[in-house]
């Protein structure tokens, strides 16, 4: 696959940056528009050859920075990585583009919010940090809605990401009428794009490793259930949890260590 090369790219000062989080903004080709996203570089990470990526996928009405100033993914990925319970990731925070209260991140008529995330994504951190490369693993994960995107992109394109996680998903194009203002009709979204599980199922033999929980209390438990259920039956291997808590973000800062450490066990030896 060629190296994709963006018309504009801006990225933050070093010298006004706080936290090791470095800003984005690249003109996208997918989105025909310019498009944000929140890098965070640990210092541990800043000598690792092929430093492994993770992209952190926002929910609805969220953008680049909730994964950062609303759940705190920075700080937990640091504090594992000093634990030694985790390596030392990239973790990439783009927004989802933009689009009404979400795009789904799945291909609309004009826009496709999907490349923007497996193929773009990957290319503007590479700007960000030296050291993120072709070579680097990259993996994907998602709350919500960006679960929803996260693994229906990691079984749509299963050689692209090392594995997946998802955290409350959507689990179905449907579930986004519950949380959003456009009627499903404006995405313009095919239907082959609107189910984990088909998506899932057609590429079962190619899968990457994937994990997904929900919080006992949320309103898309059942959703998540009846996935775990429809993977059983199906006899693809996954890894599916389920803890006490509700679809808001204390419930996500507390749960994406989980994400991290499986992730962790995933990266490949040097």
């Amino acid at each position: 696959m060629p190296p994709i090369r963006f018309r504009t790219i801006e990225v933050s000062s070093p010298r006004f940056e706080a936290n090791n989080l470095r800003l984005v903004t690249v003109k996208s080709a997918a989105l025909g528009q310019r498009a944000d996203m929140t890098v965070h570089i640990p210092p541990a990470a800043k000598t690792v050859a092929n430093v492994p990526i993770v992209i952190l996928l926002h929910g609805v009405y969220g953008s680049h920075w909730g994964w950062t100033l609303s759940g705190g993914a920075h700080k937990t990925s640091e504090r594992m990585i000093e634990a030694g319970e985790i390596p030392p990731f990239v973790i990439a925070m783009p927004s989802d583009g933009l689009w009404g209260d979400g795009s789904a991140y799945v291909p609309h008529r004009i826009q496709n919010f999907e490349q923007w995330i497996v193929s773009e994504v990957p290319a503007a951190v590479a700007h960000a940090a030296s050291n993120v490369t072709p070579d680097s693993p990259v993996f994907i994960a998602g709350l919500s809605m960006g679960g929803f995107g996260a693994l229906r992109l990691a079984a749509k394109y299963p050689t692209r990401f090392r594995a997946a996680s998802g955290l409350s998903s959507i689990t179905h194009f449907e579930q986004l009428k519950d949380f959003v203002q456009e009627p499903l009709s404006a995405f313009e979204s095919n239907e082959s794009d609107h189910s984990i599980f088909a998506t899932m199922l057609r590429n079962r033999a190619k899968l990457p490793p994937f994990r997904f929980d929900c919080g006992s209390e949320d309103m898309l438990i059942n959703a998540n259930r009846e996935l775990h259920t429809k993977l059983l039956a199906a006899e693809i291997p996954h890894h599916y949890e389920e803890f006490p808590g509700s679809h808001e973000w204390p419930y996500w800062e507390s749960h994406l260590a989980d994400t991290l450490r499986f992730f962790a066990s995933h990266v490949p030896s040097s």
